[in-house]
């Protein structure tokens, strides 16, 4: 319905009356998607004022966009409409945690870093590490926006029990994780709450690194890696885009002592190059892109990866940043913005192609808005 819904004071004073008077307003300058302005944002705090929300906006027939920090508003297919943006922020807090059994159940607005902060107090932590670094728990399940360490412990849906959420017409249920009924993935509505799995805080992290000089490397330092049995918790590639071409790194992680010897043997296979650090390479769980690229995603199996990457420069006609894990064949690729619909189409063609072969797949996960209408989006399926 956009800025011409009609009856816009009645429709303020309910979300008022629902979430509070400091809680619903109109839709200011920061409220769009997508290049889209949203008409009204309400922020309930409450199960009870989320389905309230949620049942007036079905009545009024109200395009209802959920918000966490933001951070991913703008991935995938842009919505035909957005007339509330629904906040989840006040949805937040560890609601129980029982550190015997190694579960809690998050509020989906508390931002990922704070509940690994807290965690960490009782030596525990959660299993993910989103590379948006305001990224809330519901945002990061809703898009399984997953980070480095997926290579041990898989993906940020992986570590759910279930979901609890509300639906578009205001209806509470739950869902049993990534495999469920539904699925995160076909949740359509507004997730309260997630009962997650979680994992002790290791006592000690090294990173051992080295340099790839071409894509080539890549498979065999991940199989030199994974052959020599270290457990390790994530192994990331970061190819810039001009040579030298960039680095492997491996995180290990447990016990100081045996992390050590862990690393050193590790470091010795790698050759004299091969470094070890207590500190995360600069480049470390996060994303090769910014808005004003085209961001790609791409995943095949480890051993094609290296396929991929030279696919997709031999198509573009010119050097490609990518970064993700080399371990799990899920990596990110960027693009310039500047580069044009059909230009952009016809290097997706192309990696597709390659890729189909390969039992992989290329998905763009965001673009600017100028061609991001017209090109063929992920949506939040693909991301699953």
């Amino acid at each position: 319905m956009g800025t011409g819904l009609p009856a816009r004071e009645p429709l303020l004073r309910a979300l008022i009356d629902i979430c509070g008077p400091d809680f619903a307003r109109p839709a200011g300058p920061a409220d769009t998607v997508a290049g889209r302005l949203a008409s009204f944002a309400a922020a309930p705090a409450t199960t009870h004022a989320v389905a309230d929300t949620m049942r007036l906006a079905a009545q009024r027939g109200l395009a209802v966009i959920p918000r966490g920090s933001g951070s991913k508003l703008d991935w995938g297919t842009p919505p035909p409409g957005v007339d509330l943006l629904l906040d989840t922020r006040r949805l937040d807090g560890i609601w129980h945690h029982d550190p015997a059994a190694m579960t809690a159940e998050i509020g989906a607005g508390t931002p990922v870093k704070a509940i690994q902060a807290a965690l960490a107090l009782r030596g525990q932590r959660l299993a993910a590490d989103p590379p948006s670094p305001t990224a809330t728990l519901g945002g990061m399940l809703a898009l399984n926006e997953t980070g480095p360490l997926r290579h041990r412990f898989g993906t940020a849906a992986d570590q759910v029990n279930y979901v609890s959420y509300v639906t578009r017409d205001g209806d509470a249920d739950t869902s049993d994780g990534e495999n469920g009924s539904p699925g995160i993935a076909e949740i359509d509505g507004v997730i309260l709450s997630a009962h997650v799995r979680l994992e002790p805080l290791p006592a000690a992290r090294r990173w051992v690194t080295a340099p790839v000089t071409t894509p080539r490397d890549i498979n065999d330092l991940v199989h030199e890696t994974v052959t020599r049995r270290l457990t390790p918790s994530a192994i990331e590639v970061d190819l810039s885009a001009a040579p030298p071409i960039g680095v492997l790194a491996v995180l290990l992680e447990g016990d100081p002592e045996e992390v050590a010897a862990r690393a050193a043997t590790l470091q010795h296979a790698f050759g004299n190059d091969a470094t070890v650090s207590p500190l995360a390479p600069p480049w470390w769980g996060r994303y090769p892109f910014t808005p004003d690229d085209v961001a790609l995603r791409i995943a095949v199996p480890t051993a094609d990866l290296q396929a991929a990457v030279f696919a997709l420069r031999d198509v573009a006609g010119m050097p490609v940043p990518v970064r993700g894990s080399a371990g799990r064949g899920v990596v990110h690729a960027v693009l310039p913005g500047t580069l044009g619909l059909e230009r952009v189409e016809g290097i997706l063609d192309g990696v597709r192609g390659v890729l189909l072969a390969r039992g992989g797949r290329c998905v763009v996960i965001a673009a600017p808005r100028a061609i991001s209408e017209e090109l063929d989006m992920a949506d939040r399926r693909d991301l699953f």
